[in-house]
């Protein structure tokens, strides 16, 4: 499947390129969430005409994007949770969790955003989880996960 990209995405292209997909990635993920559209002749004069208000937007979301990484920059989170007295958490924290607490602290992190590396965190410790809060910006975050 050719698409062309409207913006950059991690491991496939930067704004304006043509690539080649498998038909389900482009068909469930690039073409809904508006990351790339159908590379036909009348999508391609149209993506030129329209070039510099995609690169606008592009530079407009990096900025916005290296803004918020500036205020995770040493952000640390401490997160309450059932546990047993070893340290073996009732259930787990997940990124979801790990986004509402930075929430709650002010910092505005969508739980899309939050990559655990290990999984999601079952015992009692500290980690760290990365924000990716675009294609080139990520922010590694503490995470406390202290027992109740």
């Amino acid at each position: 499947m050719e698409l062309i990209l409207l913006q950059k995405v991690k491991n496939l292209g930067d704004l304006g390129d043509k690539v080649s997909v498998k038909p389900g990635y482009g068909r469930n993920f690039l073409l809904p969430t508006g990351k790339a559209a159908r590379a036909t002749a009348a999508n391609l004069e149209a993506f030129e005409a329209r070039r510099a208000e995609y690169e606008a937007k592009a530079k407009e979301q990096l900025s916005g994007a290296e803004a918020r990484a500036a205020k995770l920059d040493g952000a640390e989170v401490t997160i309450e949770v059932n546990a047993s007295p070893e340290g073996k958490l009732f259930g787990s924290v997940t990124p979801r969790d790990v986004a509402e607490a930075l929430t709650a602290k002010g910092l505005e992190v969508d739980k899309s955003e939050v990559i655990q590396a290990e999984g999601p965190y079952r015992v009692v410790g500290e980690y760290d989880a990365v924000v990716v809060l675009h294609a080139d910006i990520q922010q590694t975050v503490k995470v406390k996960v202290v027992g109740a």
